[in-house]
């Protein structure tokens, strides 16, 4: 896992925070095709994840509208159904706009 590259701003950032159950059953998995599946969607930018007792998934998006649509997404439609039914205790998604980046990288 790397920082996401994202565009000049501004741009959207979905923050979703998440308590998981014991369950695995398949989490790991389906969390990594999410992230495959979004970054085929027109307009996403990147994203981060950690997950142990938080969960944070923070992705990024050039509008509100690329987020809709991948709200839409059929398979995306079907892991937030399992993620209620299996493997979260609780969640919140929060949606902001970014106005002003910037980073420091070592290498």
């Amino acid at each position: 896992m790397s920082i996401a590259k994202t565009k000049s701003t501004p741009y959207y950032a979905v923050i979703f925070t998440s308590i998981r159950t014991a369950e695995d059953d398949g989490y790991a998995n389906m969390a990594d095709a999410m992230i495959e599946a979004a970054a085929k969607q027109p307009g996403f930018l990147g994203v981060e994840s950690a997950r142990d007792e938080l969960g944070i998934t923070v992705s990024y998006w050039d509008s509100l509208e690329s987020i809709a649509a991948w709200k839409q997404n059929s398979a995306h439609l079907l892991a937030q159904k399992l993620g209620r039914d299996r493997w979260y205790e609780s969640y919140k998604t929060r949606i902001c706009r970014v106005e002003r980046d910037y980073d420091f990288s070592r290498i």
